[in-house]
């Protein structure tokens, strides 16, 4: 968290939470949501200053409540996601990227849901593959061994038995299924935090 953050918080404590107005999509685009978006649930305009963009980036952080938010001064900002906290990319010179800029490496385990996203879990951080990345990385899913063609990680999915893996970087990843439905309960985050 910035400095001057914390300053700002220090100096004004008891400056209201904001909803609704911030939010992460699917392939790591942070979208301001005006009163006419949300009122027509849209996903807003996306934000393309980049120093904005790294201020966001580096004080995003969760509540005790699995809640995301942008930490804007005094001001917390909370995040509707649409997926998941974070999105990783693929980077041909460093593998994953997650959508704030620093590098996914430590990849522990992996999920991939009735809907065909992949997210994967690592170094206390939860981020869905961004779908226009996603191909890359399934050609490379190895189920009991073999390169896992498409009709047999479709079998997979729908609960054949067989261990689905992801080779990256020096790490054999294991993947587990997981119903779509059930992501934010099951790894403890708000899609629409709420006061």
């Amino acid at each position: 968290m910035d400095d001057i953050v914390r300053r700002a918080m220090a100096k004004w404590p008891n400056v209201p939470d904001c909803y609704g107005w911030l939010a992460l999509d699917a392939r790591g685009a942070w979208r301001m949501r005006d009163e006419r978006a949300q009122h027509l649930n849209r996903a807003g305009d996306k934000v393309t200053q980049p120093k904005l963009l790294d201020f966001i980036n580096r004080n995003y952080a969760a509540d005790e409540r699995g809640c995301w938010y942008f930490q804007n001064g005094p001001q917390r900002v909370f995040v509707n996601l649409e997926a998941a906290p974070f999105i990783a990319r693929t980077d041909p010179q460093q593998g994953l990227l997650l959508h704030t800029g620093a590098p996914f490496t430590n990849v522990e385990r992996g999920f991939m849901t009735n809907m065909g996203e992949l997210i994967l879990e690592g170094t206390s951080k939860l981020a869905q593959v961004d779908d226009r990345d996603l191909a890359q990385l399934l050609v490379a899913l190895q189920l009991d061994g073999k390169a896992a063609g498409d009709d047999a990680l479709l079998a997979w999915l729908d609960g054949a038995p067989g261990k689905l893996c992801l080779p990256y970087l020096q790490q054999v990843v294991p993947l587990e299924r997981v119903a779509a439905a059930h992501v934010p309960a099951r790894f403890g985050f708000q899609r629409a935090p709420a006061p």
